[in-house]
C-alpha cells in the first residue's frame, strides 16, 4: 500500500509540474513576439507604426548612449576607467543580432552592468520598449535580420 500511495504521489507532481510548465508557457506566449511572423509592409516581425513610435522612445531615452541611428561610438569595445564598457551599436553592426527578442527586452527592462545601461521599466511600458527594438532591428540589414531570425 505504500508503494502504490508513493507511486500516486510520484504521479501527482509529474502532473502538477507538467500543468506548471503549459501554464508559464501559456503567460509567456502573450508577451512574446513572434519573430518568426512576417508583416505586410515591412517584411518583418513589426509594423511600420512600431518603428514610427520606436524611433521617438529610441531618441528621447536611447540615443545619448547608443547613438542617434543606433551605431554607438567607434570606441564601444574599449573598457572606460570603471572597468564598464560604452553602450554597443544596435544597427546590427555589432552583438545586439545574437540575442533572441526576449533577452534584448529583458536587457531594456532591467538594464546591465550594476546601472552602465539603466533599467527602463518603470519608463517605458510594454509597447515602447517593444517599438524600440522594431525601430533598432529595422536598421539591421536583411542578411543580419534573417540569421538572427533563423537563429531565434
Amino acid at each position: 500500500m505504500l508503494k502504490s500511495h508513493r507511486k500516486s504521489m510520484f504521479s501527482l507532481q509529474n502532473l502538477l509540474i507538467i500543468s506548471a510548465i503549459f501554464l508559464l508557457q501559456a503567460c509567456s506566449q502573450d508577451q512574446d513576439v513572434d519573430v518568426k511572423h512576417r508583416d505586410n509592409e515591412t517584411n518583418r516581425w513589426y509594423t511600420q507604426a512600431q518603428v514610427e513610435i520606436g524611433k521617438a522612445v529610441f531618441i528621447e531615452n536611447c540615443a545619448l548612449c547608443h547613438g542617434k541611428q543606433a551605431q554607438a561610438d567607434d570606441n564601444w569595445r574599449v573598457a572606460n576607467e570603471d572597468g564598464s564598457y560604452p553602450a554597443p551599436p544596435l544597427n546590427g553592426s555589432a552583438h545586439a543580432w545574437h540575442h533572441p527578442f526576449l533577452m534584448l527586452k529583458d536587457t531594456i527592462e532591467h538594464g546591465v552592468n550594476q546601472g552602465a545601461m539603466p533599467a527602463w521599466k518603470d519608463k517605458l511600458n510594454n509597447q515602447q520598449i517593444e517599438a524600440t527594438i522594431a525601430w533598432f532591428v529595422s536598421h539591421w540589414p536583411e542578411k543580419i535580420y534573417e540569421a538572427w531570425r533563423k537563429r531565434h
